[in-house]
């Protein structure tokens, strides 16, 4: 900043003014009108004008340099703001940037770059990818136009984007191989208990082609789908994922994936955690060799006629750190006090030519839990028995019409076409007596609390998927070609690992709602060239952010030397 005096024939103005650069174009602003030789002979009590404007102009060139500047800016209430000149700006996409840079993601981009050496900036699109998914998730097309939203304006087009998605198919492989070493400079990886499970996203076509194919939609969807397979490690962080035509058998998924994590990342020894439904004779075996294992839930009505009588059992209970035997037929005499126990029993058993143990567990709260669904549903089922309008051609295992029996009858009992719906006492009754009860096989000889708490944490890697379905929208999918669809999955990867990070960073102490709303609403309002107000809302969590960080938007003013200090230190933290 300088001083600047304006002389005209009648009057001497003082005022304070700055060059700055937008677009690498030099321009001169006004900072603060220190008024006529008379106002400034008033500040200055009497000195020379001059002198004491010289010395003020000294003064805050001072405080800028300690961040302690007061900015003055002139606004009027009869001058109109310009014309399609954007005011406002994301910053909430910093706290993402710093983790993006964390974990070199540009340098990631960096080498295939080198490799393919094209002309636009991979870097700058794939992060922009990875922010809009997080804040902003919309199209590509939508991407395009919402990064200028960011601090940081886009330089690239949207055909970028499309030839962009086709290098990052390629390198897919590459990407989360490189990407999980770079972690480990981050954060210490919890390798020993990885979890996987297999979900599928739909699209808004019905033709099949190549990856899109129909398949079990478990959103009982119409069209077609591709199926994502995800490994996660023991704290909840993404490790690896796979993406597969949607009439692919989701048991086959999990050796080709578990294959390339032994190859690519150089992991040996851990345990695998999956869901019944993944859990064949096959995979289990896979992991039944070396130095890995496997924990598996199992179904209770699916064992063996012998197994099932051992497991509904009402007998031969236990408690951890307790001798006695319970009959958890007794417990609802004292249910205050049982009802946060989960009671066991477990047994080595040989099926299929694999050697595993069979843990059964029996909780109150579980049973209650579970009669309160059903309960739910046989309701639906009543109703929709009195409206006698129900279609049960389709029904899944756990939809309410599998408590609704049809038959056609006459007055006289004989066969007819009249339909007449009843409850299905019988299906109540059969699924009554498994309530409470819950089976997971393993081939591990820990202690059965130890196998329990580890199954437990499979809801993780559930919630990583409804994070992506419902938080970044990653379906319905409008992309149409193989390439790009698998692009399109790996962004959603990487935004995933990027939250995931950004949320152990604030200690999990907040939800994803609270932290996706939190970023999305941190708008910085550009003032003039001299600086942006905050725009949101200061609460404890921004105030956590901003610490965790290292860096502040919540001043009542930003400047642009400021800000590019931010930048600067994000891209090349001490």
């Amino acid at each position: 900043m300088r001083l600047k005096i304006s002389k005209s024939k009648n009057v001497t103005l003082y005022y304070v003014i700055k060059t700055i650069y937008i677009d690498g174009k030099e321009k001169t602003v006004t900072v603060e009108k220190l008024g006529n030789e008379n106002d400034v002979l008033k500040k200055s009590k009497g000195k020379d004008p001059k002198t004491w404007a010289k010395n003020y102009v000294d003064n805050l060139n001072k405080l800028e340099n300690e961040n302690n500047l007061k900015i003055l800016i002139e606004k009027s209430t009869s001058t109109l703001i310009p014309k399609d000149e954007q005011n406002l700006f994301n910053c909430g996409y910093l706290f993402l940037e710093k983790l993006y840079y964390e974990l070199g993601i540009n340098q990631i981009c960096s080498t295939i770059s080198k490799k393919y050496k094209f002309e636009y900036d991979l870097n700058s699109i794939l992060s922009r990818l990875l922010y809009g998914r997080i804040i902003f998730p919309a199209s590509k097309l939508a991407t395009n136009e919402l990064s200028k939203n960011f601090i940081e304006q886009p330089n690239f087009e949207l055909h970028h984007i499309y030839r962009a998605l086709e290098v990052i198919s390629k390198e897919n492989e590459f990407i989360q191989s490189e990407l999980y070493k770079n972690s480990l400079k981050v954060s210490k990886r919890n390798t020993n208990i990885l979890y996987y499970d297999c979900t599928n996203y739909f699209f808004e076509i019905e033709q099949e082609d190549g990856l899109k194919q129909y398949g079990p939609s478990k959103e009982h969807r119409p069209t077609p789908i591709v199926q994502m397979g995800l490994f996660m490690d023991g704290d909840g962080i993404p490790l690896a994922f796979n993406i597969t035509s949607g009439n692919t058998n989701e048991q086959t998924t999990l050796t080709p994936l578990e294959e390339k994590i032994l190859e690519d990342f150089k992991l040996s020894k851990f345990i695998v955690c999956t869901d019944a439904g993944l859990a064949s004779n096959a995979n289990r075996k896979f992991n039944d060799k070396e130095e890995r294992a496997f924990i598996t839930t199992q179904s209770i009505k699916k064992l063996k006629k012998h197994l099932m009588e051992w497991a509904l059992d009402e007998k031969g209970w236990k408690l951890t750190n307790d001798s006695k035997s319970y009959n958890i037929k007794n417990l609802d005499e004292n249910e205050e006090l049982y009802k946060d126990k989960i009671f066991y029993k477990e047994r080595w058993i040989k099926e299929n030519g694999l050697e595993q143990k069979l843990i059964v567990t029996y909780s109150i709260k579980y049973r209650n839990y579970q009669q309160q669904i059903r309960n739910s549903q046989i309701e639906r089922a009543k109703q929709a028995i009195e409206k006698n309008s129900i279609k049960l051609d389709k029904c899944n295992q756990n939809d309410y019409k599998r408590f609704v029996n049809r038959t056609s009858i006459t007055k006289e009992g004989e066969i007819a076409e009249d339909k007449v719906l009843s409850l299905n006492t019988d299906q109540i009754e059969k699924e009554e007596k498994f309530d409470g009860f819950y089976g997971v096989c393993t081939n591990l000889e820990d202690n059965a609390e130890d196998i329990i708490k580890v199954n437990q944490r499979r809801w993780e890697i559930e919630e990583c998927f409804r994070i992506m379905k419902s938080e970044f929208k990653a379906r319905p999918v409008y992309l149409q070609r193989d390439d790009r669809i698998i692009a399109h999955f790996t962004t959603c990867f990487l935004s995933l690992v990027l939250y995931r990070f950004l949320e152990k960073r604030l200690e999990e102490k907040y939800t994803c709602s609270e932290i996706i709303e939190t970023i999305r609403n941190m708008n910085l309002y550009k003032a003039n060239e001299l600086g942006y107000l905050p725009a949101y809302t200061r609460t404890d969590l921004t105030d956590v952010l901003h610490d965790k960080f290292g860096f502040r938007t919540d001043n009542e003013i930003t400047t642009p030397k400021i800000i590019e200090k931010i930048l600067k230190n994000l891209f090349f933290p001490k």
